[in-house]
C-alpha cells in the first residue's frame, strides 16, 4: 500500500510543493516546528533511509542541501538542521528545519500552526529560491 508520502508525490494528495526532479519531491511539513519546515524525500518509497542504495541516498543529501539553502534566503534563522525519525510515516525522509538554537528542533515542542495561505506562501517564497 502507498503511504501518504507517494500519495502526495503522484498527485493523490495535496500539499505546498517546494521543488522537484526526477527522483526526489520536497514539501512544507504541515505539522511544522518552525516556519519554514521542509520534508525531503525519494520519490522511490522505502521505508529506512540506510535501506536506499547509496546514490538514492547521496542524492537525497544533495537535493536537501539545495532546499535548505533556499530556506535560508526565506527564514531568518542561524542554520538549517537535518532530522531524520523515520517512525511516523514509512517512507525515508528528511526534515530541514530553521534553528536559532538546538531546542528548536525538539519534536515534543508544539507544532505551530499557519494557514493554507500562509503555508502556500511559504511555500511560494521557498520554491522561488530554489537552483536544481
Amino acid at each position: 500500500m502507498a503511504t501518504i508520502f507517494t500519495k502526495i508525490v503522484s498527485g493523490e494528495i495535496p500539499c505546498f510543493k517546494i521543488a522537484e526532479d526526477d527522483n526526489y519531491f520536497a514539501f512544507l511539513d504541515i505539522r511544522p516546528l518552525a516556519k519554514g519546515h521542509t520534508l525531503v524525500i525519494p520519490k522511490k518509497e522505502t521505508d529506512y533511509i540506510f535501506d536506499l542504495d547509496d546514490n538514492t541516498l547521496s542524492g537525497l543529501h544533495l537535493f536537501s542541501k539545495k532546499i535548505a539553502i533556499a530556506i535560508e534566503k526565506v527564514v531568518k534563522c542561524k542554520k538549517i538542521g537535518t532530522a531524520v525519525l523515520g517512525l511516523e510515516v514509512p517512507h525515508a525522509h528528511i526534515h530541514l528545519i530553521p534553528i536559532n538554537n538546538i531546542s528548536d528542533i525538539n519534536f515534543a515542542n508544539p507544532k505551530l500552526v499557519f494557514s493554507n495561505d500562509e503555508l502556500k506562501e511559504i511555500a511560494e517564497k521557498i520554491s522561488k529560491e530554489v537552483v536544481l
